[in-house]
């Protein structure tokens, strides 16, 4: 077990919330947090960079612990458990977004812990993965597949859970027609899912390399952001934070479908037409968090079903340089950061 009172890590905190380009991350050395009890201690294999990142970095998001250390999708290696039974040391877990929920409100009571009023979320509430180890409530890490190395894990513990949680809020039809606007690390590995139910998949980003990306993992179509589909769709999911897509994304919907709006930050929508945007039933959904039980779905349907994950490794010292590509598109797939 590590002794933790007198080890020193690095980790990168947002010091001043504001645009990238102006650095809002410090890189700081301090004392190896120590787990309170329930907790685990993990040294950190990996962590994936999010644009819910991006969104605490610069600010999207009010400020909920300051000068938090960012990142929520954790791979790591457990180092010291108190008298919990689920993990021991030596145990790979991951660490998503969801860090605690109360269990009593009327939302846990019906299984709906996302809508949790008292929840907490790692990278936000409690310092998170843009370090060399951080901590989790016991509950609240999760086992992790076999097959995966820890720079494919890494994604699938939020951009996955979240995109698993958005295709089913998409209520999409067996054998139906999936549209993806916006095609990062969240919609590759939704698009992977859906293809694997059977679906028929269009992709609409503005990024050359995102639509070949799309096109290899088999999709139907790829073209433009807002250019319309071949088809008719029966649901589609909005993962660009871009409130101008919800316009074509709903009138590129069949009678009754329905719209999911993945992200925890979305820019200013248009004014709708009800004739053009929302009659023939249909509709529109957002997607808040995640529950528990989300991401144990999804994590055994990545055990059973080998997803090709894109991942682009990033040193520690480069979590700056890597929310900053992230911010700027300058991949397709998910950004990774290895200490």
């Amino acid at each position: 077990m590590l002794q933790v009172k007198s080890v020193e890590m690095t980790a990168w905190r947002v010091a001043r919330p504001g645009p990238i380009s102006g650095g809002p991350l410090e890189r700081v050395r301090e004392t190896v947090p120590e787990p309170v009890p329930g907790e685990l201690l993990v040294r950190v294999l990996a962590c994936g960079v999010c644009r819910t990142d991006l969104h605490v970095t610069e600010g999207d998001l009010p400020v909920h612990r300051p000068g938090v250390v960012p990142g929520h999708e954790v791979v790591g290696e457990v180092v010291a458990v108190d008298a919990t039974r689920r993990f021991a040391v030596g145990d790979r877990v991951g660490i998503a977004w969801l860090r605690y929920t109360c269990g009593a409100c009327r939302f846990c009571l019906r299984g709906a812990e996302n809508l949790c009023p008292n929840s907490r979320y790692t990278g936000w509430d409690a310092d998170g993965g843009y370090a060399e180890f951080t901590t989790v409530p016991a509950d609240y890490a999760h086992p992790l597949p076999s097959g995966y190395a820890d720079a494919e894990l890494a994604p699938l513990l939020c951009a996955g859970i979240i995109g698993y949680r958005a295709l089913e809020r998409a209520a999409l039809p067996d054998g139906g027609r999936l549209g993806i606007y916006g095609f990062g690390g969240s919609a590759h590995l939704a698009a992977q899912v859906a293809l694997a139910r059977g679906a028929q998949v269009h992709v609409m980003t503005r990024d050359p390399a995102a639509q070949s990306l799309a096109l290899e993992l088999g999709v139907a179509s790829a073209q433009g952001m807002a250019d319309p589909p071949p088809v008719p769709l029966d649901s589609a999911i909005l993962f660009a934070p871009v409130g101008n897509l919800v316009l074509p994304a709903l009138e590129a919907l069949d009678g009754g479908g329905v719209l999911s709006i993945a992200g925890i930050h979305l820019s200013d929508i248009p004014v709708l037409n009800y004739q053009r945007h929302l009659f023939r039933e249909r509709e529109i959904r957002s997607v808040t968090a995640n529950t528990r039980a989300d991401a144990r779905e999804f994590l055994a349907f990545a055990g059973e079903h080998r997803l090709e994950v894109t991942a682009h490794p990033y040193g520690l010292d480069a979590a700056p340089r890597a929310l900053s590509d992230l911010a700027h598109g300058k991949f397709a797939g998910a950004a990774v950061i290895i200490p």
